[in-house]
């Protein structure tokens, strides 16, 4: 794959939720870095941002920052963004990964736990995306790829319940309406809908046999590893697609066939 530039100079992509190391997030500042992109990583836990940007660099000999960030709060977002702008090449793209699910039935869950998971997952990226977006507009050029899962098109029935599956289901109301409204910029906006995935975001919520059913239920017989979504999120981040934006694009091993 092409390192994605508007000019002759190297690009950045900011990477949120990148700092598990298990996670997709990590997954996809590796995939980025490894395409020729400097690579910005923001989590909430900053040694673990900084972590992920210091394997990065000595992975891949690219630029890197790793940053804390609230990604549900404006001003912790504004900073972290400041403090990339400042550091790092012009940003010509965003890969909205941070995000928690939710277990928990219907009539369990309180007040409280819907607005945890509604603000990690669909504020976050509302918040994160129109701080990065203005820069993005301003050059005329950028790519935006937004996290929603299969459970917005299942309406859940993988892992997440309710709070979770509105959540992501948000976010792809959100990437279609960001790219109408973007297009005439130059900047484009897509989400992805993974299925289960061999992430610790289920971690001390499952046992080893929900995991093996998970696995089970999916016709290509095994659960997507973080690599797997990583390369779907580098193509939307890089100009090969740079005529598509508005779509969702499914990576679930046939687990939901539309």
């Amino acid at each position: 794959m092409t390192q994605n530039t508007a000019d002759a100079g190297i690009r950045t992509v900011i990477v949120t939720g990148g700092g598990s190391p298990r996670g997709i997030g990590r997954a996809t500042a590796r995939r980025v870095a490894r395409d020729g992109f400097a690579v910005a990583v923001i989590d909430l836990d900053g040694a673990a941002a900084e972590e992920t940007a210091r394997l990065v660099a000595e992975e891949f000999g690219v630029p890197t920052i790793g940053v804390a960030a609230n990604v549900t709060d404006e001003a912790s977002v504004d900073a972290a963004v400041s403090a990339i702008e400042a550091a790092l090449p012009p940003v010509s793209g965003l890969a909205n990964i941070a995000g928690i699910t939710s277990p928990v039935p219907f009539f369990d869950t309180t007040l409280d736990e819907w607005n945890r998971v509604m603000g990690i997952n669909a504020t976050g990226t509302y918040v994160v995306t129109k701080r990065v977006a203005q820069g993005m507009v301003e050059r005329g050029h950028g790519h935006i790829v937004n996290m929603s899962s299969v459970s917005a098109q299942r309406g859940g029935g993988v892992f997440g319940k309710v709070p979770y599956s509105a959540a992501k289901a948000a976010i792809l109301g959100f990437t279609r309406a960001l790219a109408r409204e973007l297009g005439p910029t130059g900047v484009t906006v897509n989400a992805v809908t993974p299925g289960v995935v061999s992430t610790d975001i289920r971690a001390g919520a499952t046992t080893d046999e929900l995991e093996a059913k998970l696995a089970a239920d999916v016709p290509l017989g095994r659960q997507a590893t973080a690599d797997d979504i990583a390369n779907l999120f580098a193509f939307l981040l890089s100009d090969e697609s740079a005529y598509i934006t508005g779509s969702t694009y499914d990576i679930n091993g046939g687990s939901h066939i539309n």
